[in-house]
């Protein structure tokens, strides 16, 4: 049976694959060519219109792990798209992905039930991009909706995971390097090898004792937070989540 805090742990690698996929995908990929963006033109317009036409400052401050003058090119460079238009279009790959990779229309359903219940009760604190895709419409049919759910449930953690970071006294780059990325949807697993599509310059700093350590104690403060987003599900409920997602019932 899962607690609240089992429950953040046991799911997030599934929630940031299956959350995130999209945003490497084909789709995502027909959508640079649809409209002339490049790949990370289209990333933080897609994912960060939700923000607004905001002063990339603004997109730093969310995209948290990525160096801020990347952020800022390419936030410049994908202007041309207006903001609304951006999160729709991200949104619909999202929806594509979503109905190419997954197929069990009423596992989906059932997941977005309560996914939605989760990112409902969810308090925003800290966490602005999950709270600007939250306001998303959902779409009715259930593997759309599931996705879509998955992605605004990763915005959650993603912005909690900020936070822990940030108070365990870690940088972002550090934080990077020092990292297990299981949740990631690129399949890269090494810290160095996160840092370098995030685009951090080389070298890196060796990393000690104490900074990996810090970094575990960041991860474990992260499913802390999250555990208050799962606690407005029954214990067979957690469990239901759990299974889904951990087994691929929704594949």
């Amino acid at each position: 049976m899962a607690d609240s805090k089992s429950t953040a742990a046991a799911v997030k690698g599934p929630i940031g694959r299956l959350g995130g996929g999209f945003m490497v995908s084909r789709e995502a990929k027909d959508l640079c060519a649809r409209t002339g963006l490049g790949p990370r033109e289209l990333y933080f317009r897609g994912r960060c219109g939700v923000l607004g036409e905001v002063d990339a400052d603004v997109v730093t401050s969310v995209a948290v792990f990525f160096p801020p003058a990347h952020v800022r090119e390419s936030w410049e460079g994908g202007r041309k798209l207006p903001v609304e238009e951006a999160v729709a279009l991200y949104t619909e790959a999202c929806h594509a992905w979503g109905r190419r990779k997954l197929s069990d229309a009423e596992a989906c359903g059932r997941l977005a039930e309560l996914l939605e219940k989760v990112a409902t009760a969810a308090p925003v604190l800290g966490a602005p991009l999950f709270a600007g895709w939250r306001a998303v419409p959902l779409p009715d049919e259930p593997i759309a909706r599931a996705t879509q759910l998955m992605h605004v449930v990763r915005e959650l953690r993603g912005g909690l995971h900020a936070v822990a970071v940030l108070a365990e006294g870690l940088d972002p780059l550090v934080a990077t390097l020092a990292a297990d990325h299981e949740g990631t949807p690129l399949g890269i697993s090494s810290g160095e090898s996160m840092a370098r599509f995030f685009t951090w310059p080389e070298p890196y700093p060796k990393l000690d004792e104490e900074t990996i350590a810090r970094r575990r104690a960041a991860e474990e403060l992260t499913d802390e937070l999250m555990a208050s987003a799962f606690a407005v599900l029954t214990d067979a409920e957690r469990d239901e989540v759990v299974t889904s997602m951990r087994l691929g019932h929704v594949h």
